[in-house]
């Protein structure tokens, strides 16, 4: 049976691209979390423009990421939610100054923030288990898609076997900062799944892919296969970033990265032998709600 009253939680997650706020109501439906998204807010801060090219965060966006946390922080004292956590990820990891940010940032908000690394990443990610689909594989496969890394997690039977994080995001890519080895990490990485071929169940999650699943799949469950995300990857890089903003009605913080992220979804898939990927539309944030109803 359902719970008489639902759980609010919050989480924050600062990431490279965009630093996000969400609202879940959890209950529990035979024996299984249910979280159900109750407001969500998205402020396009890009971290990762300073942290990959700099080292550092500049006084600007610093700034920005106060004024965007205080906001944040007032929405999280009127919505009164039991728990909330706030986690950054790549670009605070590989930011110069981001002790002092943290500091800064609770000084000003009374907001703590976690710098967690990429296989903390990656196990959030993956703990967000809320579809029944994939039950006939002998495995699942998370990927996240962020704009400083990518977060690879292999299970069974809800076990994590493996999980890796990679230096290739969407804002590395898109300004060619990803190096070759890393290239060369994450195939060798993936190069022993492909005896698994036709027994693992891929399972995407990012922005990007969410829109890329909205604007060419064809199935309504959410799956994109390797040919709609090869074609989405050739339509997209084939405009410039103004149509892809005036015509395809797309963010310009979308518009710049959405290639470069279909450029790594399809070499994973490649690699991994995988023919689609499932879109459930859950992060990081998704990931830290689940967390904090399991551990409160």
């Amino acid at each position: 049976m359902y719970q008489e009253v639902p759980m609010l939680l919050a989480a924050i997650d600062i990431g490279s691209n965009a630093v996000r706020l969400l609202f879940s109501n959890v209950i529990e439906h035979n024996g299984q979390t249910v979280a159900d998204k109750a407001s969500f807010v998205r402020i396009p801060i890009r971290l990762g423009d300073d942290a990959f090219k700099l080292g550092y965060i500049t006084e600007a966006r610093a700034d920005n990421l106060v004024k965007t946390l205080t906001a944040f922080k007032l929405l999280i004292d009127v919505n009164k939610p039991l728990h909330y956590r706030a986690c950054a990820t790549a670009a605070m990891r590989e930011a110069t100054n981001s002790a002092q940010i943290i500091e800064r940032i609770f000084r000003e908000t009374g907001l703590v923030v976690e710098v967690i690394d990429g296989l903390e990443e990656a196990r959030i990610v993956a703990s967000v288990n809320n579809t029944s689909k994939g039950k006939q594989y002998k495995f699942k496969m998370y990927i996240d898609v962020g704009g400083g890394s990518t977060e690879v997690t292999l299970t069974r039977d809800n076990q994590v076997i493996r999980s890796e994080s990679f230096q290739i995001g969407t804002i590395r890519l898109r300004d060619n900062a990803v190096k070759e080895n890393e290239w060369d990490r994450l195939k060798d990485w993936l190069k022993p799944l492909r005896d698994e071929e036709g027994r693992i169940f891929c399972i995407g999650s990012g922005g990007n892919i969410n829109k890329i699943s909205k604007l060419y799949a064809k199935a309504e469950s959410g799956t994109v296969f390797y040919n709609e995300l090869e074609k989405a990857y050739d339509t997209l890089s084939s405009v410039s970033l103004d149509y892809r903003i005036s015509e395809m009605g797309m963010r310009p913080d979308r518009a710049d990265v959405i290639v470069p992220a279909a450029e790594i979804f399809l070499k994973i898939m490649k690699w991994a032998r995988v023919e689609f990927i499932f879109v459930p539309k859950a992060g990081l944030a998704d990931g830290l709600i689940n967390l904090l109803y399991k551990e409160k």
